[in-house]
């Protein structure tokens, strides 16, 4: 199932140190319902690969601070070596936020599709003319040359 808006309040309350009923809470759920919420959220497959994912990159991020360096994004991700191959991992991935694999496809659109209105007028008399050149009216080739020595 997606990771919906309410799965990412909760993982984010629950990385803050709360406790499941009060991440249910926090996440918009009843409070009547939110002890048995927070329990079926925390075991969801989608919820546990959201708050692991963040505190990796807390993780990382306190890392190249101690470090005095500046975090490597391209240390936290896997190494893509297309930009394509970047942008259909992110458009395909259902644990990303959904307005960044909007994004992703906004972006991959051009690379995969072409655009209808690509060529001008100018551009489609030449093709016109070049198929009309290729029928039997076509001019033939000229003769090949040859040396004669004599």
């Amino acid at each position: 199932m997606a990771m919906t808006d309410r799965k990412r309040r909760f993982a984010a309350a629950l990385r803050a140190g709360a406790s499941n009923k009060e991440a249910a809470i926090a996440a918009g759920y009843s409070e009547k319902t939110a002890s048995a919420s927070g329990s079926r959220l925390a075991k969801d497959p989608d919820v546990i690969k959201e708050v692991e994912r963040k505190d990796f990159v807390d993780q990382a991020k306190a890392e190249a601070k101690a470090q005095g360096k500046p975090l490597n994004l391209s240390d936290l991700s896997k190494s893509y070596d297309n930009p394509r191959d970047f942008l259909k991992a992110v458009m395909n991935d259902d644990s990303e936020d959904l307005r960044f694999r909007i994004d992703a496809a906004k972006t991959l659109m051009p690379y995969e599709h072409e655009r209808k209105s690509e060529g001008g007028k100018k551009e489609a008399k030449q093709a016109a003319a070049k198929k009309a050149a290729s029928g039997r009216l076509a001019p033939s080739a000229p003769p090949s040359l040859k040396v004669i020595n004599g």
